[in-house]
């Protein structure tokens, strides 16, 4: 075959698979890999003969030409966070919940959906209906202080009024000893207890509604302690990470970087 006629035929098959014609994806879009989902034409990558058009040719390399016109990558979306619920048990350390919905489903390849659910340690200080727990709660039960960000207000609201909302103070403690499970945490609603380090300075602030309306204290903070007596502390969340501390001062406002920061829940 000449030259020329060699280019023309070169310019027809372009001219071809241009035309969506031979291995076109149209219609022919498919999830995952499925061999049904087949076609015969030009690749993506150059090249002629059998082509795919489900959602594993790109890692494949085998895709038709209008593969990505015809199924384009179509990441999961997903919705806002819903409110954290309430502690699924009152008066004791349990777990709140939030969950987010998947508005798009992930399409020809595209990312897939993030976690739809989230969970972290709480403690309520009332019933639902209203009332006192009416106990302590020795020892210190602690959570990552983002908590204090979602904690509900109506806990407060009945013992505190709104002007003081905002009463609280810190106390630092050094850690003395702590199980291995804190650093075996990795559900991540728990990562925080991986940052918990013996003979680390940690800083736990005390905030309504952890705070007791009479005695305007949270339990479990060391007070009348001295620096030399051991303190127990159990994170909310994971009853099996625990330790001891000793109290170094109490703040009325506190400094410790935030992986180093919880409050009394």
């Amino acid at each position: 075959m000449g030259g020329a006629a060699l280019s023309g035929a070169l310019w027809l098959g372009l001219l071809w698979a241009g035309s969506g014609a031979g291995g076109s994806c149209s219609g022919k879009c498919c999830e995952g890999r499925d061999a049904a989902c087949v076609g015969e034409g030009w690749r993506e990558g150059g090249g002629y003969g059998t082509c795919y058009c489900d959602g594993g040719c790109r890692r494949a390399g085998d895709c038709c030409h209008d593969h990505g016109q015809a199924c384009p990558a179509l990441p999961c979306i997903v919705g806002e966070w819903s409110h954290w619920s309430g502690c699924v048990e009152q008066c004791q350390p349990h777990l709140r919940v939030r969950r987010r919905y998947v508005q798009q489903e992930p399409k020809n390849g595209g990312d897939p959906c993030p976690a739809l659910e989230e969970k972290a340690g709480c403690l309520e200080y009332l019933t639902y209906r209203g009332e006192d727990c009416g106990h302590e709660h020795v020892p210190a039960f602690i959570t990552t202080s983002e908590y204090g960000k979602e904690r509900k207000r109506r806990a407060a609201s009945s013992v505190w009024p709104s002007d003081k909302e905002e009463a609280g103070y810190c106390v630092e403690f050094k850690t003395e000893s702590l199980s291995h499970h804190c650093a075996l945490e990795n559900r991540p609603y728990a990562r925080w207890m991986q940052y918990l380090r013996e003979g680390h300075t940690v800083c736990v602030a005390c905030q309504p509604p952890a705070m007791n309306a009479d005695t305007h204290r949270c339990s479990g903070d060391g007070h009348n302690a001295d620096g030399g007596k051991i303190l127990h502390w159990e994170a909310v969340g994971n009853s099996q990470c625990q330790g001891t501390w000793k109290k170094i001062r109490q703040l009325k406002h506190c400094s410790c970087p935030l992986v180093h920061s919880f409050i009394f829940t």
